[in-house]
């Protein structure tokens, strides 16, 4: 056991996954948050919004991420930045020997990517991305299989779609023309949720199978958003693939309106095997509860965060929780957590670079064949 917490550096600020991860770890007593950092020249809104969360944790803003990361009891780089800033970024905190906590997905390139993972393993250093890996129901889904209970297993179907925004102002009845590399990734009113939503069933039907990608075929659509539709970002994506060991996987993944779910969205697969098929469900059990309670209503859209893809503004929109769905109490560590135990007992995470570069891949291919019409093999050529 430590004597002391790891000293963690949080890489960018407010309206990015760093208000969530910089909670997790604040709560875990293995760690202490030093400071927010960023590249220097960053444009006044991130400084800004890198400053407010540094003011909520009560720790300095360190505006020169050379300086921070020259800090003394920086151990961990939490790295939040925009996709298109966070695999330079992570390479930085790499080859200054700090261990990486990467928000997903990883990078949005096969270059990226691979440089990426070469750094880590030229540093030494452990890594994580977020993922699902650490939830009980995933756990308890990898024990399913692993007990052989379901025989071989066979064919994997996911269906992640998160539900927050105002549906119902995309034109429907055009096929979208997706592009080839992939642009905008994370705008103000958008991202492109493939990739957004698309990572975790990706990495969790690899991460139950033991087995990688051989081939992806992808449909992107708008159903659902105008603001996507306009900015050509989609808001679902259909992925069919095949693994190395043949085992089939169907993914549908995106996001929905606020009010076409009675919790935060579906999050379930079905596990099929030869000898029979489960449904691994996040939302359950549950008790569901009706009453004379007036319905639930979506809060009135954040200028700053028009599709409430952020806590901070969400927290203060004044948003009513929903509450027909209550679930069982969760015995789950935060993914932070999980990391920690990582560092604490000097192993690699389940989800460390180089397991995340696979998922990359897979992405960067979807892309692919989404904007080609046709079936991508892996490894990916471009």
């Amino acid at each position: 056991m430590r004597d002391r917490p790891f000293g963690i550096l949080c890489v960018t600020g407010n309206q990015t996954h760093q208000e969530n991860y910089a909670a997790a770890f604040a709560a875990d007593p293995r760690a202490r948050i030093i400071a927010v950092s960023d590249e220097r020249d960053v444009d006044a809104r991130r400084r800004e919004l890198n400053q407010r969360l540094a003011a909520r944790l009560r720790v300095p803003y360190i505006a020169d991420l050379d300086e921070a990361l020259a800090h003394p009891e920086v151990e961990v780089c939490s790295v939040c930045a925009p996709p298109d800033r966070r695999g330079r970024i992570a390479i930085r905190c790499a080859r200054a020997k700090k261990h990486l906590y990467l928000d997903k997905s990883l990078v949005p390139s096969l270059e990226d990517a691979h440089a990426l993972v070469a750094a880590v393993r030229a540093a030494g250093v452990r890594s994580h991305m977020f993922s699902m890996v650490s939830q009980p129901w995933a756990r308890a889904a990898r024990d399913l299989v692993a007990s052989g209970s379901l025989g071989r297993l066979v064919g994997i179907h996911a269906d992640f779609l998160f539900g927050k925004g105002i549906p119902g102002t995309a034109t429907l009845g055009s096929r979208r023309r997706e592009e080839f590399p992939p642009q905008r990734h994370q705008l103000v009113e958008a991202k492109r949720e493939l990739d957004n939503v698309g990572v975790y069933p990706i990495t969790l039907a690899r991460w139950l199978s033991g087995s990688k990608f051989r081939s992806v075929h992808c449909v992107t659509a708008n159903y659902f958003f105008g603001h996507y539709q306009k900015l050509n970002v989609e808001d679902f994506g259909l992925l069919t693939g095949t693994l190395e060991d043949g085992t089939a996987v169907t993914i549908s993944a995106g996001r929905f309106g606020w009010t076409s779910h009675a919790a935060g969205g579906v999050t379930r697969m079905i596990l099929a095997g030869t000898e029979r098929a489960v449904l691994i469900d996040a939302n359950r059990p549950r008790l569901e509860v009706y009453c004379d309670e007036a319905p639930w209503e979506p809060p009135a859209p954040d200028p700053e965060d028009p599709m409430a893809f952020w806590q901070s503004t969400v927290d203060r929109s004044g948003m009513r929780p929903k509450r027909t769905w209550v679930g069982a109490p969760s015995p789950a560590k935060s993914d932070a957590s999980y990391f920690l135990d990582c560092l604490e007992q000097g192993r690699e995470s389940e989800m460390a670079v180089a397991e995340a570069a696979h998922a990359a891949e897979v992405l960067v291919a979807a892309y692919a064949s989404a904007a080609r019409s046709q079936v991508v093999t892996l490894p990916f050529r471009p």
